[in-house]
């Protein structure tokens, strides 16, 4: 931990009378040594980093004694340098000299240096590292898709946790952590360099093992109650059924607030209809008594839908800020598609309901498993101090890692939340589990 040298002084305790012909001398106190670590220089210590081109302070949050925005030199291609190369967002917040240091691998953009829930619990230095292809982290010649793989992104974090180990904290333990898909990058990251770190922490990261994963449907078709799922089921027929008066209301609520779409409003309304059930699940924002009824007004019911489905998942604007995640999506890491045969009659499209036309430039796109597939190798024959948490309700626990008799008695630990949704966190659970958590990661750091 940082601290200020202590100010040395020499205390007088009191003086010995000596004869005339020697000198007055004072007798002193031995001085406590200190223990305390010279304060670093962390900025210059960090531009010195091969690699960082830019270093920029920042106004520290939460526990946090100093914060930095590091900008990395990463290759576009690691295995073709003559690709060329991009810039890579870091956040570095600091605590102490010898705390723990957390890396949260964002799986889409880095907006801020505030302590995740992890780092709090710990009192840990935190990275956050942004990742490649959102926000500014980018090519400045557009984005080469075929770069964008979880190999390379991988390679990105490699780089970074290892540079700011060796410059900043030599000794340190260190734990990654993400959420969501976040928590893919964090898996997927410990498979490649299992050694980058001590111990690893995965919040409700699915695994899929193939594009459209159909143990998604069968999530929907058991999640909670009957009676809970048909109200859900109706309140889609509802609003498939209304279609022709609530279309034109979205589209007047497009027209005031500038939203677009790829694809016709009236089949972006029906996109929004069968994600309804995907999404009243994995956020439970809303109790399933609260879900309006044929009682409701055409503007609640609109109201509601969007609420839960979220306008920006299907709107042009949203989609392109997720774009590099749907491509990721389509390639690599899986997606899901809808079960649209309840509702086909009301639908303005006979087939399935697919997440293609959000792929760049409107290319087809080709899915590889065998990236997932083996990060499932991974965690089943060789992982090690790795922590999973979901969510019982949340959809995405649907394809949530399954831990084999092996990789148990490995140590690695999985954590379901009765009932909870796609926000579980630590926080979430009873005190006993939570205790239980906290005392697991602590072990594997030795702290």
């Amino acid at each position: 931990m940082l601290k200020s040298f202590l100010k040395i002084s020499l205390i007088i305790i009191g003086f010995v009378v000596l004869p005339a012909t020697q000198p007055l001398i004072a007798q002193v106190q031995p001085a406590e040594v200190s223990t305390s670590v010279p304060p670093r220089n962390l900025k210059k210590l960090l531009k010195k980093i091969p690699g960082v081109k830019k270093v920029k302070e920042i106004t520290p949050s939460d526990h946090f004694k100093r914060c930095y925005e590091i900008w990395f030199k990463q290759q576009i291609d690691p295995k073709n340098e003559k690709a060329g190369t991009f810039l890579q967002k870091v956040y570095l917040s600091d605590y102490g000299y010898d705390a723990p240091v957390v890396a949260e691998l964002e799986g889409y953009t880095a907006y801020s240096a505030k302590a995740n829930e992890l780092t709090s619990l710990l009192k840990a230095n935190q990275i956050r590292i942004e990742h490649r292809y959102f926000d500014q982290s980018k090519p400045k010649k557009g984005i080469p898709w075929e770069t964008l793989t979880v190999e390379n992104a991988a390679y990105d974090h490699h780089i970074i946790i290892n540079a700011i180990r060796k410059a900043i904290y030599p000794n340190n333990k260190f734990i990654s952590t993400g959420i969501s898909k976040g928590g893919q990058t964090t898996m997927l990251h410990r498979s490649f360099y299992p050694k980058d770190v001590d111990a690893s922490v995965c919040y409700v990261a699915p695994l899929n093992f193939t594009r459209e994963d159909p143990r998604i449907y069968s999530f929907l078709n058991s999640v909670a109650t009957a009676e809970e799922r048909k109200a859900v089921q109706d309140f889609q027929v509802l609003c498939l059924e209304r279609k022709d008066v609530l279309v034109p209301i979205l589209e007047s609520v497009a027209e005031k607030n500038g939203y677009k779409w790829d694809i016709p409003i009236a089949m972006a309304f029906e996109y929004y209809v069968l994600e309804y059930s995907f999404a009243f699940w994995q956020w439970g924002a809303y109790e399933p008594s609260q879900i309006p009824t044929a009682k409701a007004t055409d503007s609640a019911l609109l109201s509601h839908l969007i609420n839960v489905s979220g306008i920006s998942f299907f709107e042009q604007h949203g989609i392109e800020d997720l774009r590099s995640y749907f491509y990721a999506a389509l390639t690599e890491m899986g997606i899901y598609g809808y079960q649209y045969e309840p509702f086909k009659k009301y639908l303005s499209q006979q087939s399935d309901y697919l997440f293609d036309f959000t792929a760049p430039d409107g290319r087809q796109t080709s899915f590889d498993a065998s990236p997932m597939k083996k990060l499932n190798d991974f965690i089943q024959n060789e992982a090690e101090t790795i922590l999973f948490i979901y969510g019982e309700y949340d959809t995405w626990s649907a394809t949530a890692v399954e831990l084999g008799e092996q990789a148990q008695a490995r140590g690695l630990k999985k954590y379901v939340n009765p009932k909870g949704h796609h926000d579980t966190r630590i926080k979430s659970f009873d005190t006993d589990t939570k205790a239980e958590i906290i005392a697991t990661i602590e072990g594997w750091i030795g702290k």
